[in-house]
């Protein structure tokens, strides 16, 4: 079957579909939300997105069908004075997990990355979801730390 990504075009209403159809499938994983995503963010989303400087999806398609996505945005490394991209969202349709399908959209972000000139790329990812932090790891993401004696780093939030 033939596989391949593509940069989001926001604009576009079939990307935009394809992008709200596996949001929602991710928002339903009791791991990440539970619960489906609600109209009013599917209805505002891609456009709220092409409004950030920056920010950029992949989209995955495997034989012409919405596969994966992926959301990242820039940011920007003060100690190394240069841009980042964090990956912000990262699913793989059920339908289509174990294809190695997160390692071709990561590649995809690689090269915007260095299309960029970013200097690293981000993520966060769920201590317990192991498959996911397999697939990272291979492709050669760790867990961060300045100095191991003070241990790795922490993603933490507090909600507005």
């Amino acid at each position: 079957m033939s596989t391949h990504t593509l940069i989001v075009d926001y604009q576009n209403p079939q990307h935009r579909a394809d992008m709200m159809t596996l949001m929602d499938e991710y928002a339903r994983l009791p791991i990440i939300h539970g619960k489906p995503l609600p109209e009013s963010i599917k209805a505002q989303l891609a456009e709220r997105l092409s409004q950030i400087p920056g920010a950029f999806s992949v989209l995955c398609y495997v034989a012409e069908k919405p596969a994966g996505l992926i959301n990242c945005f820039e940011g920007f490394s003060t100690f190394k004075c240069k841009p980042l991209i964090n990956v912000h969202d990262v699913m793989v349709s059920a339908d289509f997990q174990g294809r190695g399908l997160t390692r071709k959209m990561l590649k995809t972000v690689e090269s915007v990355a260095r299309q960029r000139g970013c200097c690293k790329l981000t993520l966060e990812v769920m201590e317990y979801n192991e498959p996911a932090r397999r697939a990272y790891q291979n492709i050669g993401f760790e867990n961060y730390a300045a100095d191991p004696a003070y241990g790795v780093a922490q993603f933490w939030e507090k909600a507005l």
